[in-house]
């Protein structure tokens, strides 16, 4: 730095402009303020030096500054040119504003540059990000030549939006695939909800000969391995990041934390956290707290949370829904209370839907109803249907049947075609002797064709989850399933008359 000073104060003393050279060094430090002032000082800045400023404050995440830079570029008489486009498109994306976008599509074709592959897949990328798949879509089918960056940005459009069946059919079509491809498909169908699907595509790039995951593939597989409770896979994949070198990423880090926490390995976690270290951001605290809260250790949990309040770090709303769970499973009503009340009091953090509902859960378990049922009065928001059954099912348990009633008309309203409602306050009727309101209810269930839908089971076998209902056929190997199951029972039946050798057990079960 104080080199590029000396070289300046040469230039002023002997008249030099080495303008140029300062301010590419000076973004390249970066010293943007410095490099500021001088390009403010050139009367009419080359397109080169507007260039290397928006590349620089886009790749910064200013994109009110990139903006701005054009705007001065065009009321100065400066063509940008199509690397101008290309650095510009990105920012516009950022603006979260479809018309600055729009409008810098129509300079772009009127300046002559839309057979530039680069810029034309730079604005792709545009409408993508800002969602107008259609005009995404459009400029995709008109491109007479695309490489894999176009094809991964619409991909990744497709998928950012939700619409997974345009992304996979669009990736099949791909001429030649990447990393960035599969990891689109992988992530999308992670962040909607699809998580088998996604553990799926990650399992087909691991078979994908020249392509490996990178850092962003195992980001975004390992949450969908926790979601699935697929511990097993998880475990092989944060192996495999280990051993590459991607631990060190953050995100990476973070997800084999979460990975743990939520398939019950609390104690790996807790090791996972420890090795972060220094390391840790918000989202390591967050996960490590809600993992201790879901395994019952409340106590842990708070104490966590009072350490991170010591190392100055600023707690956000999740941080406040795993402690709230955690008083919850502690059967801690005041320290839920005292949390609570501090949210907003303390920190600044207006609490949400999930903060109340955690509330009320805490409250019906500790069989406050009332207190629980004045709270969702006096919510600044709706209750939703996930209120509401929280308070049913504290009903349930105390047998409350008034308020129970009134947990239930609301339910009723908000999701009529959900019976599991009905049968829950069926069974507060039940457990008060009251048999003319399960008739009545059992009438209401039948008179509009309410029917209990079948729970799902999900089972990780090698490297695939399988889902199944009860006495689900529909596997192509249910018929040996079926027979191991019943080795399995006669086993069992023999053991409550003989004690058996294990090893014969075992041989029994292996010998067809």
């Amino acid at each position: 730095m104080n080199q590029l000073k000396q070289i300046h104060a040469y230039s002023l003393r002997n008249g030099l402009d080495h303008t140029k050279f300062l301010i590419e060094k000076l973004l390249q430090l970066p010293d943007l303020p410095y490099a500021c002032t001088l390009f403010d000082q050139i009367p009419k800045p080359s397109v080169y030096l507007y260039n290397k400023f928006i590349q620089t404050f886009s790749s910064i995440g200013h994109p009110h500054r990139c903006w701005l830079l054009y705007c001065q570029m065009c009321s100065q008489g400066c063509s940008p040119n199509q690397y101008s486009f290309t650095f510009l498109f990105p920012a516009c994306a950022s603006l979260f504003n479809v018309y600055p976008g729009q409008m810098l599509h129509s300079h772009f074709c009127k300046s002559g540059f839309a057979s530039d592959m680069f810029a034309m897949t730079a604005l792709l990328d545009m409408y993508a990000k800002l969602g107008m798949l259609r005009s995404a879509r459009q400029l995709f089918d008109e491109m007479p030549v695309r490489d894999i960056p176009t094809w991964n940005s619409l991909i990744a459009g497709y998928a950012r939006s939700g619409h997974m069946e345009a992304a996979l059919e669009l990736f099949n079509k791909m001429p030649v695939r990447n990393v960035i491809s599969w990891t689109a498909l992988i992530s999308g169908y992670a962040q909607n909800g699809k998580y088998a699907k996604a553990l799926e595509m990650f399992i087909g790039l691991e078979n994908e000969k020249g392509t490996k995951p990178n850092e962003v593939s195992i980001a975004s597989v390992l949450p969908a391995c926790s979601q699935l409770g697929a511990l097993d896979i998880g475990k092989r994949i944060e192996a495999y990041a280990r051993n590459n070198g991607f631990f060190k990423n953050a995100y990476v880090s973070n997800a084999v934390l979460e990975l743990h926490a939520r398939c019950g390995n609390i104690e790996e976690a807790q090791q996972v956290f420890d090795e972060i270290g220094s390391k840790r951001n918000l989202c390591s605290w967050n996960t490590m707290i809600m993992g201790l809260a879901v395994h019952g250790r409340c106590i842990d949990a708070l104490q966590l949370y009072d350490q991170m309040l010591i190392r100055k770090m600023r707690p956000d709303d999740v941080t406040f829904v795993g402690l709230l769970l955690a008083c919850t499973h502690g059967g801690m009503v005041a320290e839920g209370r005292q949390l609570f009340e501090s949210m907003e009091s303390k920190f600044q953090v207006a609490p949400k839907l999930e903060h109340y509902g955690c509330l009320v859960d805490l409250l019906g378990r500790a069989g406050e109803l009332q207190e629980a049922y004045n709270l969702i009065q006096n919510m600044p928001m709706a209750p939703d249907s996930v209120i509401w059954g929280t308070l049913l099912g504290a009903c349930s348990f105390h047998g409350n049947v008034e308020l129970g009633e009134v947990a239930a008309e609301s339910l009723f309203k908000l999701e009529p075609w959900n019976p599991g409602n009905y049968v829950i306050l069926s069974n507060i009727y039940a457990l008060a002797g009251d048999w003319s309101g399960v008739a009545r209810l059992r009438k209401m269930m039948k008179g509009g064709h309410i029917t209990k839908r079948a729970g799902y089971s999900y089972i990780e076998v090698g490297d695939g989850i399988h889902e199944f209902i009860v006495e689900d056929r529909s596997h192509l190997k249910s018929g040996e399933i079926y027979a191991l199951l019943h080795k399995i029972y006669d086993i069992i039946k023999l053991h409550k008359h003989v004690h058996h050798d294990p090893n014969e057990d075992e041989e029994l079960l292996y010998s067809s």
